[in-house]
């Protein structure tokens, strides 16, 4: 009997431990790494960094100073000598610290290790980047940060920046259309497609910003925000006079641009510009960025004349993608299938598209349109996307690199309510007033239930 009691008492809580701590990594893996994670993972690295370096080539020979010094000190074997390491820093979803290395060393070889540093010190993930030249840091992510997607609370985003998802190395995925202007945006049905564009035109209501959008499905995907939009084309037909519009917008602020350039010899040189960021605030127009929702319903046609139609509008849409970013005007371009049977110039606009977003596709070829000219590798990744995770996408630009992003969850109200809320930020742009949607108004509901009058009698 006594022994049972003491089993109960020793095992109970013990028990109760490892069950919380299992419920914990499996719900809620934020908390499991800030208090059993993080403790683990901490003492493995401070007690293995020497042996799993070794174990991993990245050591180097000591220096004879180092060999002497130990031989008449200790009289013990002189080691290889590791990458020195920095202070561990911990993050609420993993480890950062930073690593000089060794002469003859390049961030090359860490990257290379970081799937045996992974299992060496039990984390989910290991990524490399260089800091400076000699030093790198590592962050490790403790857990899948991709399954439940929490942004961070400070993101530092700036004018025309959008903190839109969030990469699996746990830092925030930012759409900054100064450095990305124009982007193509792909993905399936419940894909997380219209999830990515709503957290885009949320995110870019509250900045003074002129927002436009085409969108052939009648204005399902962008109804929703017309109060802060300041054009909208709902069909084929209406997109053909909409782009000329912008086309001639952009022009117009060529010659802005050009007659700021009319260079005098008076003109100091920080005054001369090339685009409309270099204009004084008070001549410069107002940012433009245009959302092509379902691009491939521009490119399909049924009659000869709508073929003519479609060529215009697809060498507009190219003349905007081409000269766009210096009059201040930027694409995102979002569709399901993207592909070059879908007609001339697909390829074309494709290849202005500096930014590339693929959510999960019904088709490899799609994501080949989407990835394989800037990153092979990226395209068996984006194929591997599962269904049961929508809003996970792979994100690379022309520049090579790619990685794994997810969107948290929006609702489709909350992103309509900050429109409303800032609809007091649409831009006057005189040519797309033509362009300006409807709003529907809702009906205000008294509080006070009306009384129907009655005559006053003697």
């Amino acid at each position: 009997m006594t022994d049972l009691t003491t089993l109960l008492e020793v095992g109970g809580p013990v028990a109760a431990l490892g069950g919380g701590a299992a419920y914990a990594r499996a719900k809620h893996p934020g908390v499991y790494w800030s208090t059993v994670g993080l403790p683990i993972s901490t003492a493995r690295l401070l007690s293995s960094y020497g042996s799993v370096m070794e174990a991993c080539g990245l050591t180097v020979a000591p220096s004879r100073l180092r060999m002497l010094a130990v031989k008449a000190t200790t009289r013990r074997e002189v080691r290889p000598v590791p990458p020195r390491r920095g202070i561990i820093r911990p993050t609420s979803t993993g480890l950062r610290l930073r690593l000089r290395l060794a002469p003859g060393q390049e961030p090359a070889d860490v990257a290379a290790s970081a799937e045996r540093l992974r299992h060496a010190w039990g984390v989910h993930a290991v990524y490399v980047s260089t800091v400076k030249p000699g030093v790198v840091e590592l962050r490790l992510v403790g857990f899948d940060v991709l399954r439940q997607v929490r942004m961070p609370r400070k993101v530092d985003a700036g004018f025309l920046q959008v903190p839109v998802a969030l990469r699996e190395d746990a830092m925030p995925f930012v759409r900054d259309y100064r450095t990305v202007p124009h982007q193509l945006t792909l993905g399936a049905t419940l894909s997380g497609k219209s999830m990515y564009l709503r957290h885009l035109i949320a995110g870019l209501a509250p900045q003074p910003v002129a927002l436009v959008g085409i969108d052939c499905k009648r204005g399902v995907e962008l109804a929703p925000f017309a109060s802060r939009l300041s054009a909208l084309a709902t069909d084929p037909e209406q997109a053909a006079e909409l782009l000329p519009v912008l086309v001639k917008e952009m022009e117009d602020r060529y010659d802005l641009i050009k007659a700021r350039q009319g260079i005098a010899p008076d003109i100091p040189a920080e005054e001369i510009t090339s685009d409309v960021w270099g204009l004084p605030e008070s001549e410069r127009p107002v940012p433009l960025v245009l959302f092509v929702d379902e691009v491939a319903e521009l490119f399909l046609v049924a009659t000869r004349k709508d073929e003519e139609r479609r060529d215009e509008m697809v060498t507009q849409l190219i003349r905007l993608a081409q000269l766009g970013r210096a009059a201040g005007i930027y694409l995102e371009v979002c569709g399901q299938r993207f592909g070059a049977e879908l007609g001339k110039g697909a390829t074309m606009l494709r290849a202005q598209l500096t930014g590339r977003v693929c959510h999960r596709v019904n088709d490899e070829a799609s994501a080949k349109m989407a990835l394989g000219d800037i990153a092979p590798e990226a395209v068996s990744a984006a194929c591997a996307i599962a269904p049961e995770r929508p809003g996970l996408a792979v994100a690379g630009d022309t520049s090579g690199g790619w990685s794994r992003i997810r969107t948290p969850y929006l609702s489709l109200s909350d992103a309509a309510t900050t429109c409303r809320e800032s609809a007091h930020l649409v831009p006057d742009v005189p040519v797309l007033k033509p362009f300006l949607p409807e709003v529907a108004v809702r009906p205000v509901e008294s509080p006070v239930p009306v009384v129907e009058p009655r005559p006053a009698t003697g």
